[in-house]
């Protein structure tokens, strides 16, 4: 009997394969035939999933997009109180682990490799400004923030403290770890709440 193979499953495990390419010999290493090779499948097998290798680097681009998506929207349903859950979102978009610290790696490269298309870039935006936008909306709607602040300006605030520390911890995780990282988006988010 034939064996049966989840295409999905093996996309998933290519896409991975794809990861720790990028993460060890970085984008210019992410070839068919090292993906393929780190992958255990030949380079014909591989074009079987994806005809393209920017095919194979998209979908593994959003791949990494859809994962951290899934954390943030398992975070999103827990019943917390409105600065608890805005602080535990904050620490999922950041890296503050080893697992998330490898995707923004990846992500990073991903964004270099494809900035000179924009129409790429535009599509495949990570969605963290709109995320930010949602946080904010969520504690005025519960009124937590002080009156008269500058929603758009805090918005763009938040995004460039979500950033910066996101380069830091990714290029310094041994002067700027999770505690550090909690700490200042806890005073970020005191200094625009009541």
């Amino acid at each position: 009997m034939p064996k049966i193979i989840d295409h999905e499953k093996r996309k998933i495990q290519i896409a991975e394969a794809t990861w720790r390419v990028i993460l060890e010999r970085g984008m210019e290493g992410a070839t068919v035939r090292n993906i393929a090779k780190e992958a255990d499948l030949s380079s014909g097998a591989l074009r079987h999933y994806f005809s393209t290798q920017d095919e194979l680097l998209m979908y593994a681009m959003n791949l990494v997009k859809e994962n951290a998506t899934a954390r943030i929207e398992k975070i999103a349903q827990q019943n917390l109180p409105p600065i608890e859950l805005v602080l535990k979102i904050l620490l999922e978009i950041i890296p503050t682990n080893k697992e998330s610290l490898a995707e923004m790696e990846v992500w990073f490269a991903f964004i270099a490799h494809f900035m000179h298309d924009k129409s790429v870039f535009e599509v495949h935006h990570d969605g963290i400004l709109q995320g930010l936008q949602k946080l904010i909306e969520l504690l005025e709607h519960f009124q937590l923030l002080q009156k008269g602040l500058n929603k758009e300006l805090e918005i763009e605030k938040l995004y460039a403290l979500v950033d910066g520390l996101a380069l830091h911890a990714m290029f310094e995780p041994n002067r700027i770890d999770k505690k550090k990282i909690e700490q200042v988006l806890f005073s970020h988010i005191q200094s625009i709440c009541k």
